[in-house]
């Protein structure tokens, strides 16, 4: 049997939690003196109350490892926070109907960044900074975040942990769960107090500092301006390709690095093909504006290294319409809308080090093709990968490829055109924000049938739960009695 005080539990602690930032964003729009304060105490209140409730009555202090538990409560957390997250936005009249709603909410807890709002800066302070607080709590993934709390609460912090990496090894900075859920929190706060700094030597306002900076390193673009980045200075858009590239970073490598261990980063084979990616693709880029439109060499440098660094790390800001770049360039744009960044990063895709795991995969087996007998071990730099990740990283590529298909189907079933149908769900999946088509770099997702955008708020869950968390709840077998 299902212990279904332990899951209404969690979801008690994650929804006050989550009312906690409702209560800030009241106090921005006190500080601006803006009319709907009184929005965010009553959403505040709601979620208290309701997540006090659900935990007061349910917790308890013996702790134990619940794993069938645990896959529903990594997968359901999200929903609920979710449908109380997008109370701001229907108190407020932001947004008027339920689905728009929750499909912007949902896109900020998993760091899509795809939106429904057409006039972005009509909207008050305290919504726009609601808005990108939910980047903020979905960056490091509200379960990487739980496991530094939840163990206090006699929860069990690995099982939720392992959930949510399916198919992936992550390094332990510290033997405790907990232990290493706190440095990688710690350096996403470190990183985020950084580049605000940046920005602010940059001219940008602390408001829109601290929205933008919460954007970045959550990897997902929410922007308090209708055209995203695109009318700052050259100066800020370049401290914001950094600081996409450090979220697209495994974060370990900073925990390292901290330490003065640099041969981490430097040996590391994921981030050496990380960097050569976003150099390589950019030069071709840039070359390619520069002869084609006759653009100037540093506008199409810039134009070419943002969007690359925003597509793969799956950001999703915006400095130049690249729909309008020829062809090629924009198929080569959805290419890397199917690429990710690194493992352990808060990007969002398929990720580098599964590809990785592909073409070695593919290279040995052509090797055995010839040397029947031989035994060739799949290494990753110098340590070697076990069979049994690798059968998981080729079922997770198998099963990504076919959900694209089917999902684009289904947008085209409810009247998508076929490009505009494959770009939203590349960028669902992906966690990007930005696809193709009606919904490019300039458009957004407003006009979309209310079944497609249920549809791509699955597809976003998916993605950003890495598949088998989530569909493991559609398993008959996960559902019998153990």
């Amino acid at each position: 049997m299902l212990d279904k005080r332990f899951i209404l539990s969690a979801f008690g602690l994650a929804l006050v939690f989550e009312s906690l930032f409702m209560l800030i964003c009241a106090g921005v729009s006190v500080l601006y003196g803006e009319a709907d304060t009184h929005t965010f105490i009553s959403s505040f209140v709601i979620t208290f109350l309701t997540g006090g409730i659900c935990w007061w009555f349910n917790h308890r202090k013996e702790k134990e490892q619940l794993k069938r538990e645990s896959f529903i409560v990594v997968t359901a957390v999200w929903v609920v926070m979710s449908l109380f997250g997008a109370l701001p936005y229907l108190l407020s009249g932001a947004i008027n109907n339920f689905t728009d709603a929750f499909f912007e909410t949902i896109s900020g807890f998993t760091t899509t960044g795809a939106s429904v709002i057409n006039d972005i800066e009509a909207l008050s302070h305290g919504i726009l900074f609601w808005r990108s607080t939910t980047h903020l709590i979905g960056g490091m993934g509200i379960i990487v975040l739980a496991v530094a709390i939840l163990p206090y609460f006699g929860f069990g912090g690995m099982q939720l942990f392992s959930a949510e990496s399916a198919g992936v090894v992550n390094e332990k900075l510290h033997p405790k769960i907990t232990r290493t859920a706190k440095s990688l929190w710690g350096i996403y706060v470190l990183l985020v107090a950084l580049e605000t700094i940046f920005l602010l030597i940059g001219g940008m306002p602390l408001f829109d500092a601290l929205c933008h900076s919460f954007g970045t390193l959550a990897s997902g673009g929410f922007s308090t301006k209708n055209d995203s980045v695109a009318g700052y200075s050259p100066y800020i858009q370049y401290v914001l390709v950094v600081f996409m590239i450090f979220a697209g970073t495994n974060f370990s490598l900073f925990y390292f690095l901290g330490k003065g261990n640099w041969r981490k980063l430097l040996c590391n084979a994921e981030f050496k093909i990380y960097l050569s990616i976003i150099l390589i693709t950019s030069l071709i880029i840039t070359a390619s504006l520069c002869i084609i439109d006759h653009a100037p060499v540093e506008q199409s440098f810039r134009a070419a290294l943002f969007q690359v660094s925003s597509i793969i790390t799956s950001t999703g800001f915006v400095s130049a319409d690249y729909s309008l770049w020829h062809p090629y360039l924009v198929f080569l744009i959805f290419l890397l809308m199917f690429s990710g960044a690194c493992v352990g990063s808060t990007s969002g895709g398929i990720k580098l080090f599964r590809h990785m795991i592909l073409f070695k995969n593919i290279r040995i087996e052509f090797k055995k093709m010839t040397h029947t007998h031989a035994v060739i071990p799949l290494k990753i730099g110098k340590k070697s990968v076990s069979s049994e990740v690798v059968y998981k990283v080729l079922a997770f590529l198998v099963l990504y490829m076919v959900i694209c298909a089917i999902g684009t189907f289904l947008l085209t079933f409810v009247g998508m055109s076929i490009d505009s149908a494959a770009g939203a769900v590349a960028t669902s999946m992906g966690g990007i924000g930005p696809g193709l088509g009606s919904v490019g770099p300039v458009n957004n997702f407003l006009h979309v049938p209310h079944s497609g955008k249920w549809i791509l708020s699955f597809l976003m869950l998916l993605g950003r739960l890495e598949l088998f968390s989530v569909l493991i709840l559609f398993s008959p077998n996960f559902w019998r009695h153990q």
